[in-house]
């Protein structure tokens, strides 16, 4: 598909309360969809359980396909003929093992494919395992790479997923406020340096101890800003739930590419200490 539209969900997760986050996410899609009518939706990291359960992930964690949060928003996907892409706590069929996921669901309800986050930072190496590797997923919209939340700080992880041939990059988010300057620098720049669209969905609201961002935005490959969702005015907090749009011109990212080099121009010999460990 050459244009599509694309959105960015910005929510509020509950802490614990999966029905209530279930619904304000399927609420949510309804009105984007019959606003807007767009082609992929993504929503934050853990939108569906919130940040800081701990223990509880392992009663909140549900193996895929199936399980009633992926099949809630999986006929969500289906009723409005939309791509969602959202993040959720997963697990496999040792029941210990938990990993902080992202879930690509097909307009026609189906899975398309599960990335599970690579870059724990603090406490969530308690409650999760890492994943070993990025994927890229071809769907009607072009091929669709995936990070969640700190992995936009990893250059490695954009590039990775560009050199396997993403076009388009969803960044389902938990990002804190205190961070605001360096995820604003993160996001531009990974789609400046791969050519690639980023799509940002960045939570709001607070936990017993996070503050987070919102912020979220759609970037061009060249770097320029598309969509981003401003504070609301009125809210005293200054961040607010809210959706926002961008139109996508697939062809776009070869026109970039073409133009900068920057992924022709790479020199892979010189880059053996990016992977070694310190």
């Amino acid at each position: 598909m050459s244009e599509f539209i694309a959105a960015v969900a910005q929510t509020n997760p509950i802490l614990g309360d999966i029905a209530a986050n279930l619904s304000q996410m399927a609420a949510m899609t309804e009105q984007i969809c019959r606003e807007q009518h767009p082609d992929i939706i993504v929503f934050p990291e853990l939108a569906t359980t919130g940040v800081e359960n701990g223990m509880a992930f392992n009663y909140m964690a549900e193996r895929l396909p199936g399980g009633h949060q992926f099949n809630i928003l999986a006929r969500k996907a289906a009723d409005f003929n939309v791509h969602i892409v959202f993040g959720m706590p997963t697990k496999t069929k040792v029941e210990t093992t938990l990993y902080n996921a992202a879930v690509v669901i097909g307009p026609d309800g189906d899975l398309i494919g599960e990335y599970r986050k690579i870059h724990l930072l603090g406490e969530e190496k308690l409650s999760f395992r890492p994943g070993y590797r990025f994927s890229v997923f071809d769907t009607g919209l072009g091929t669709l790479g995936v990070m969640l939340g700190a992995d936009v700080a990893f250059p490695e992880a954009a590039r990775a997923l560009t050199l396997m041939g993403a076009e388009i990059i969803c960044l389902p988010a938990a990002y804190e406020a205190q961070y605001q300057a360096e995820w604003e620098a993160f996001t531009q720049a990974r789609a400046a340096e791969n050519g690639v669209f980023l799509l940002a969905a960045n939570r709001v609201g607070q936990e017993p101890s996070r503050t987070f961002l919102g912020d979220s935005a759609i970037f061009a490959p060249d770097g320029t800003l598309l969509a981003r969702i401003d504070a609301d005015e009125n809210e005293t907090d200054a961040v607010t739930t809210g959706y926002a749009f961008a139109r996508i011109d697939a062809s776009a990212v070869r026109r970039v590419r073409e133009a900068r080099q920057f992924i022709m121009a790479r020199s892979p010999a010189a880059y053996g200490p990016i992977v070694k460990k310190y």
